[in-house]
């Protein structure tokens, strides 16, 4: 196909999905299932538009999945507005560390007992499928700043946080296949790539996220400068903490995440003003920020005079909700245009897949036993009520980054008979993934959104 078609064809699909938006998400449909036919149909499986193989555009789909994620976990941080000592935080640290190492072990285990692969290799698909995935997840992610839900937060924050904490699980299996240096007795895998590169991740992320975030409000509130082109400053500070993390040999997924966390702990404390505790204080501030955003966003999408949105970027009560709103909009937007690109190539690759038995029902044996054991091993004990964590069990939603760890380890060396086991193994989870997940992210939403008020509101 030549640039017209490819360009005609691309503006009708997304002309579709912005016509037909309301209507998914009535429907037991996600557009992510659009997406993954779209490209499925553009492969020779049908159309023969695009031959896009796993081995030989490695490189591209790592670059594809790694500028999504980058955008998708930013988005994920300035969601996150529960204030670090809420114990809230204690739900996805608890399934990023403690779960996301059993899911890593019962991977292992049944790739070596199960699927005969050797321990490296295993370690390896243990830590491409550990982590669950923030772009397709946005349907049982926090919906708004200040959404207090312990499921959509665990899940948020989950996401958020095990994109960077499945890193040094992926260079133990390449290293186990001596593909890393993990040094004497592991004692580099364990200086370097876990405690120094998890957390100059999260360092370099949260220190740079507050740096920005409090010159450009001393700019706006000051000198009335810096206004406006809060999508380049958004672009900007992913940009800045992954490259400076990337560069110090930290993590800078965990980098990106803690940005924007720190970017919303910045316009809390400024809009604030004044320090104050409490949970009835607190439910008060959530509140109010809801109400400020709801301003700032009439003021500045509504009115079509300009100097409106000046005002609000410049005022000293209102210029923190304003950049942390028009940041996370932007974010929101092109997140969405990155997915369609993501999960598109995802079609586009399942051509080239061998499908076999054994795939299904590892698939089978991940999503509906190693994530739920999982899921109650890391929350046990905890404030969740069972619903919750069956839901939490349920959502494990496997997607981009799990296709970006696979594209890495292919492009460090990863051997073509082991790479096409691997193929076949996390294409399989991802579609199944994509299509189960979206077709029961409605009715069981709607279903715990309705059940909330008459069990009391717990969740909150």
């Amino acid at each position: 196909m030549d640039i017209a078609s490819w360009s005609a064809v691309a503006g009708l699909l997304l002309l579709v999905m912005a016509l037909g938006d309301s209507l998914l998400s009535r429907l037991p449909l996600s557009t992510s299932m659009l997406y993954l036919a779209a490209g499925v149909a553009a492969s020779p499986l049908w159309l023969d538009w695009v031959h896009v193989a796993p081995a030989t555009h490695a490189r591209a789909l790592e670059r594809i999945a790694e500028v999504v994620l980058l955008l998708s976990l930013f988005g994920s941080g300035l969601k996150m507005s529960l204030g670090l000592s809420d114990g809230r935080w204690l739900l996805p640290l608890r399934l990023a560390l403690v779960s996301m190492l059993v899911t890593v072990a019962l991977i292992a285990g049944a790739g070596v007992a199960w699927l005969g692969l050797p321990i490296g290799a295993a370690i390896l698909l243990g830590g491409i499928l550990a982590p669950t995935d923030p772009v397709l997840a946005a349907d049982v992610q926090v919906a708004e700043p200040g959404d207090r839900d312990r499921l959509r937060f665990s899940l948020t924050g989950e996401a958020g946080l095990n994109d960077g904490t499945a890193f040094p699980f992926v260079l133990l299996g390449l290293g186990l296949l001596g593909l890393h240096d993990l040094g004497d007795s592991l004692w580099r895998w364990i200086a370097i790539d876990v405690v120094w590169a998890v957390g100059a991740g999260i360092g370099i992320g949260a220190l740079f996220g507050t740096l920005v975030g409090r010159f450009v409000l001393y700019l706006r509130r000051t000198h009335k400068e810096a206004v406006g082109l809060d999508n380049f400053l958004a672009l900007g500070l992913i940009g800045l903490s992954y490259g400076l993390a990337s560069l110090a040999h930290g993590y800078g997924f965990l980098a990106v995440f803690a940005a924007g966390v720190a970017l919303r702990r910045i316009e809390q404390h400024a809009s604030a003003g004044v320090k104050s505790s409490g949970p009835a204080v607190e439910a008060d501030k959530a509140a109010a920020r809801r109400q400020r955003s709801a301003e700032i966003a009439a003021a500045a999408h509504a009115d079509p005079d300009v100097s409106h949105a000046e005002q609000a970027a410049t005022d000293p009560k209102h210029a923190p909700a304003y950049m942390a709103h028009a940041m996370l909009s932007f974010n929101d937007q092109i997140e969405r245009i990155a997915e369609v690109v993501a999960v598109i190539a995802v079609g586009t690759l399942l051509w080239a897949v061998e499908w076999r038995l054994a795939s299904w029902m590892f698939v089978a044996l991940l999503l509906l036993v190693i994530r739920p054991v999982s899921v109650l091993i890391g929350l046990a004990g905890s404030k969740t009520s069972p619903s919750q964590r069956a839901l939490v069990g349920w959502f494990g939603i496997r997607g981009i980054g799990s296709l970006y760890y696979l594209a890495y380890a292919m492009n460090h060396g990863l051997a073509p008979a082991d790479a096409a086991t691997m193929v076949a193994l996390v294409l399989s989870v991802v579609v199944v993934s994509i299509v189960v997940h979206g077709i029961s992210v409605t009715p069981l939403m709607t279903f715990y959104e309705r059940r909330k008020p008459a069990a009391g509101r717990k969740a909150a």
